[in-house]
């Protein structure tokens, strides 16, 4: 079963949110096809060549009816005059600055999927009284992400991320099932990176960042501890392995990563990826194993699960087998029309939109953020120390920095 105090009561309220904002709804239909939503202000921030539009964050307001897109900026002209092209915004500026002081903007969508200007344009955002929606992962270092979510608070304005398996009602329906007993006692999760040329260090930011979302929804809450090995070409990773990393990173090393964390109530979460090992299908999924079976979740916004009610784990050895899930329950079709990275955004939108109206935290706030970065950031800081550290990291940096 999932942790009693702090998961059930988090359930609960997770399933009523999903609930008020259409998530579980299982029509098909757009969650913001009515007009409970005033119309909000929408400005688009692009990078063209650094990161563009993420996975297109912008497109995504166009399909919402209680939105205007007031303005579109991008330093890239040619970038620019496409986005607008598909975005169709009253106004275009090269400097997202310019756009910030000049407009009355209610959101603010930061879509480059490059994460080296994410604070900055986070804070410019603040500044402006915005609230945001933006592409993962959030910030570079802990620091960066403690003080975005300073400014954010200050003026008690919400953010929203691309996290779209965080508002995914087949994660939801997988919660369920594990709630229900479906699967026993919670012992363990273990998750993987898609493993290929980007595997290792690169693997667990760009995509580690999902499954460490879905790590944290299964557990119940943070990691306590971090315990993780880095190698890069069979050698214990050392500052002349340290460079620039792809997409804005920062410093990124490592080509194999192995992790461990405690959570609450003795579970455990593992996280792994190595280089040019992908697999065919894709690993990339969560395995969340209990004391009566598991289940297998693939990161997305809409992706089918499958349970084994074996407690054994090995339908080789019993006469169980895998049965899939969707959103609607065990052995039942998928019901709903809205599996694309669109509608992921589209859920995570419209949860934001609410969050607005109604003062309350997102699904994946800033803090859930900061807390997956911290899941990344602990695994090159214990590998630093060579033990195990706990979290929050007292560290607030880039532990690459310091090898």
């Amino acid at each position: 079963m999932l942790p009693k105090k702090r998961t059930r009561r988090a359930f609960v309220q997770t399933s009523a949110v999903l609930t008020a904002v259409g998530v579980l709804h299982a029509n098909g239909s757009s969650p913001l096809a009515n007009e409970r939503f005033p119309k909000f202000r929408v400005g688009i921030i692009g990078r063209t060549g650094k990161g563009d539009y993420g996975h297109g964050v912008d497109v995504a307001f166009t399909k919402l009816p209680n939105v205007e897109i007031v303005a579109l900026a991008d330093e890239n002209e040619s970038g620019r005059l496409a986005a607008a092209n598909r975005t169709n915004p009253k106004t275009t500026y090269a400097d997202y600055r310019e756009m910030l002081s000049q407009e009355k903007l209610d959101v603010v969508a930061i879509c480059p999927r490059w994460i080296d200007q994410h604070h900055e344009m986070i804070l410019a955002a603040a500044d402006a009284g915005c609230h945001v929606y933006m592409e993962k992962p959030f910030c570079p270092t802990l620091a960066d992400c403690d003080s975005a979510i300073q400014a954010l608070e200050k003026k008690n304005l919400k953010l929203g991320i691309a996290h779209i398996s965080q508002y995914s009602p087949v994660l939801h329906m997988a919660k369920s099932l594990i709630e229900a007993g479906e699967i026993g006692d919670l012992l363990e999760l273990r998750a993987r990176g898609k493993e290929d040329r980007r595997g290792g260090g690169e693997d667990l930011w760009v995509l580690g960042s999902h499954v460490f979302g879905m790590m944290r929804s299964f557990a119940g809450g943070d990691a306590s501890s971090c315990s993780a090995v880095v190698t890069q070409e069979g050698q214990s990773l050392s500052k002349k392995h340290v460079a620039q990393g792809a997409e804005g990173i920062g410093l990124l090393a490592g080509d194999h990563v192995q992790a461990r964390y405690a959570f609450a109530n003795g579970v455990y979460g593992h996280f792994a990826s190595r280089k040019n090992m992908a697999g065919n299908p894709t690993r990339f999924a969560i395995q969340v194993f209990g004391s009566k079976g598991m289940l297998e979740l693939e990161s997305g916004y809409l992706a089918q699960g499958q349970i084994l009610r074996d407690s054994s784990w090995s339908p080789g050895r019993s006469n169980k087998s895998w049965e899939a899930f969707s959103s609607a329950g065990i052995g039942k079709p998928e019901p709903r029309k809205d599996g694309s990275y669109q509608g992921g955004h589209i859920a995570a939108i419209t949860d934001l939109f609410d969050c607005i109206q109604n003062d309350r935290k997102p699904i994946c706030s800033a803090t859930d953020c900061r807390s997956i970065i911290e899941m990344i950031a602990a695994v090159f800081e214990s590998h630093r120390l060579g033990a195990p550290v706990e979290l929050p990291l007292k560290n607030r940096g880039n532990p690459l920095s310091l090898l």
